[in-house]
């Protein structure tokens, strides 16, 4: 037994000389491919990464369909502009949520109307300005469009609900506003 057990022990010390502690991790492959692909083909880079300077910009895609190309582009521009307002109301949110926070007060309900005003304001917009400014046709037919909308339509649209959110609201803004100066003068001032 002890004759065996000595035989194996000598056997794995071989084999561990011979391969290597593995120390070494394999290099990644040289020719790793990291450009956008869809359908496993080159695609153009915003079908995957969408991105337009000074706008938002989304995806839409379109199954090929026996209805033809122009029932394909409506399709296509109506989920480009889905994953717009998804976008701009995910952006907007946090926006809104940091602006109110830079005042101090996060969890104060004013917060929370302001908030909610603004994104029933922004979901009200139709995303006038948005338009599919580029297209790719996939190997399989399905149909690939980048819509974008301006920032600056879309930022005028926030601003204006913030500010009609906060008027609408003059009582809570103002106990907000009244608050902010509480807490500036605790700051300033501290007591025990």
């Amino acid at each position: 037994m002890m004759k065996s057990l000595t035989t194996i022990v000598a056997a794995g010390i071989i084999a561990a000389t011979i391969t290597g502690c593995g120390g070494d991790a394999p290099a990644p492959a040289a020719d790793a491919d990291f450009r956008c692909k869809q359908e496993n083909v080159l695609a153009p880079k915003w079908t995957c990464v969408p991105m337009v300077e000074g706008a938002y910009a989304g995806v839409g895609v379109a199954r090929k369909s026996a209805a033809g190309m122009g029932h394909m582009r409506r399709v296509a521009l109506a989920n480009g502009r889905s994953d717009l307002a998804q976008q701009i109301k995910s952006q907007v949110k946090d926006k809104v949520e940091t602006f109110t926070r830079t005042t101090g007060v996060g969890d104060a309900e004013t917060v929370d109307t302001v908030n909610t005003a603004v994104s029933k304001q922004v979901a009200k917009v139709d995303l006038q300005g948005s338009k599919g400014v580029d297209v790719w046709t996939a190997p399989s037919g399905d149909l690939y469009m980048l819509v974008t909308v301006p920032e600056d339509t879309v930022n005028g649209v926030v601003k204006a609900a913030v500010t009609t959110s906060m008027k609408n609201d003059q009582a809570l803004w103002q106990q907000f506003q009244s608050k902010q100066a509480m807490d500036g003068l605790e700051k300033e001032f501290p007591t025990k």
